[in-house]
């Protein structure tokens, strides 16, 4: 896997939302996109933070979510990022060492995709034979 690169595994486009975007119209756009995470930007698209489908269990195994709350609330604000340049293994090396399912894919300082367990799989699937075989 270190000569297949993040860009051409990465989903693209990004979804975004902004840090005041309710927490449910961020649920509406994962679930319209039928996505698991959604990337927080600020007003220069800047990479703010990023938000998941873990996010919203945990919300919700708390207790009672509050109908104002925003995303701001609970997302993750300390990101790891990658490059589309990067090796798939790289990114994958990452993923399971900090635990993460979405990776987000910059170039510079835009967001440009976002790689996923789901992509990874996907990759994987279509170049391994099944086992047992």
């Amino acid at each position: 896997m270190d000569d297949v690169f993040v860009g051409s595994l990465m989903s693209s486009p990004v979804y975004t939302v902004s840090n005041d975007t309710s927490l449910q119209n961020a649920g509406e756009t994962m679930r319209e996109h039928k996505i698991g995470s959604t990337i927080v930007v600020g007003d220069d698209d800047h990479l703010e933070g990023i938000i998941t489908a873990t996010d919203f269990i945990h919300v919700v195994a708390e207790g009672d979510p509050d109908p104002n709350a925003t995303v701001a609330s609970v997302m993750s604000t300390e990101v790891i990022t990658t490059t589309a340049s990067e090796s798939v293994q790289t990114a994958a090396d990452i993923m399971i060492e900090h635990g993460f399912d979405h990776l987000p894919v910059v170039d510079g300082e835009a967001v440009i995709g976002v790689i996923t367990t789901t992509d990874l799989t996907a990759y994987l699937s279509t170049t391994e034979d099944p086992s047992p075989s």
